[in-house]
């Protein structure tokens, strides 16, 4: 069996290198590696040796304060809340002031003109708890040289500061405030944990309205021009403020005394929100009722201008006729229209309250002489009637009255035939004595039986007299 061999290649082959082998190669490699890298560790050290020397290094500064406010050595000096320095001298000046010598790091100096400097307290856990805070003027303003005095200094305001500042008065009312809230939140302290978690969006809401009054700095500046110009007009009315304040602490006091009603309203406030809310779902249906009857309506206003026409003559004729009545119930001048005449009727009952049951009584203690007498009254009234036209007449001497006694000088006779009589027998028909004659027995009596008139022997007359 054949076997084909490859065939070779005709180029040919170069001859071996002279020099070291691969492993010298890479030996003399790795020995520039650590070189390098000595190298650049001996560089990063002097970088910071560098920095930190020059760290170390800054300058110092003289800050005045109207008092130390218990700073000591050491302390802290930060700008933004970072520490740039510390307190490295506290001197007491030849007007009593302190002088502090601050050293700030070479990262910040060198400070400018307008730096201004505080003494600020962290926090109330400490007593001597303080620290320089530093607010570096503009990089473009003119630089201060080392040792500089910086006078544009302020101090905390302490509470007792404070509260000495206030008189006798307001400590007072405010120590009231206090007790007040102390009170208020008595026993409900779990509520009031619970409501406190709602201050960070709350604030975060405060902070959204801030921002917007930011965008618009010239409405808000228009604002509060207004706001202080109300607050001056309010200022000058201070006696009526005084007075409506007044007025609404009485108002609030009534309100506070009536604070069981207000329970038992707001108790009875769902009920009352439930119909509310049936009445609303009812409403639907009574606005198309009463569409339906606007509907129905348009047809009948067409016949409204008639109406009108005719109304206008009764408007007319109408007018003095209410201006009669508003004369009447109103016209200027005292007692003299129906207002009048209705103020006077409460003083009016009053004395009747008093006068009617007199009148009532006077009446009741005359009845029986008004009894005796009113049965009389038609013979008395004719009498009068009678008498009043015999004297009407006139004379040349003016009014008289004459006086005939008349008498019976005839006398019936049969076939209604009159026979005259002497006087003698014309008195034979008088009779005297009749003195309980009862009233009508002077006529013939009536056919009805109404006269003569006994009142059912209640007047004590006596109907056989008559005539």
């Amino acid at each position: 069996m054949a076997i084909a061999s490859p065939p070779r290649s005709s180029a040919p082959v170069p001859p071996p290198r002279s020099g070291p082998t691969a492993p010298s190669r890479r030996a003399s490699l790795q020995g520039r590696l650590r070189g390098a890298l000595a190298g650049l560790l001996v560089f990063v050290l002097v970088v910071i040796a560098y920095v930190a020397l020059t760290a170390s290094s800054g300058a110092q500064y003289k800050l005045v304060f109207s008092s130390d406010e218990l700073l000591v050595l050491g302390d802290p000096v930060e700008v933004g809340g970072v520490p740039v320095g510390s307190v490295k001298e506290i001197t007491l000046s030849h007007d009593d002031k302190a002088v502090v010598t601050v050293s700030v790091s070479s990262s910040l100096t060198p400070l400018h003109q307008g730096t201004s400097a505080e003494i600020r307290v962290p926090s109330l856990s400490g007593v001597a708890d303080r620290y320089v805070a530093l607010t570096p003027g503009p990089n473009n303003y003119p630089a201060l040289p080392a040792g500089a005095t910086i006078t544009k200094t302020s101090n905390p305001v302490d509470l007792d500061e404070l509260f000495n500042s206030l008189n006798v008065n307001t400590r007072r009312g405010l120590q009231q405030v206090i007790e007040g809230f102390a009170e208020q939140y008595s026993g409900v302290e779990g509520d009031v944990n619970s409501a406190v978690g709602y201050f960070p969006a709350t604030l975060q809401s405060l902070d959204h309205v801030f921002a917007e009054l930011g965008h618009d700095e010239r409405t808000f500046t228009d604002f509060l021009i207004n706001v202080a110009q109300a607050t001056s007009v309010i200022g000058s009315r201070s006696a009526s403020l005084q007075s409506l304040i007044g007025n609404a602490d009485a108002t609030f006091a009534a309100i506070g005394s009536q604070q069981e009603n207000l329970e038992s309203g707001l108790k009875q406030l769902p009920e009352t929100l439930t119909q509310g809310t049936a009445t609303f779902k009812a409403l639907p249906s009574t606005l198309s009722a009463l569409t339906r009857l606007v509907n129905l309506s348009k047809t009948d206003t067409r016949t409204l201008p008639s109406l009108f026409e005719r109304l206008a003559p009764l408007l007319v004729e109408a007018t003095p006729v209410v201006h009669d009545l508003s004369v009447a119930i109103d016209k200027p001048g005292p007692d003299n229209d129906l207002t009048d005449a209705a103020l006077a009727l409460p003083n009016l009952a009053k004395t009747l309250q008093t006068a009617s049951p007199n009148t009532v009584k006077a009446l009741r203690e005359g009845l029986p002489d008004s009894a005796l007498f009113a049965p009389y009254s038609p013979d008395l009234e004719g009498f009068v009637r009678g008498f009043g036209e015999a004297t009407a007449y006139y004379d040349a001497d003016g009014h008289y009255a004459h006086v005939l006694p008349q008498f019976d000088t005839f006398k019936l006779e049969t076939e209604n035939t009159l026979k005259p009589v002497t006087p003698q027998e014309g008195l034979q028909g008088l009779k005297t004595g009749q003195l309980t004659r009862c009233p009508g027995a002077a006529t013939a009596p009536a056919g009805d039986g109404s006269s003569p008139f006994a009142d059912s022997p209640l007047l004590g007359c006596d109907p056989a007299e008559v005539p």
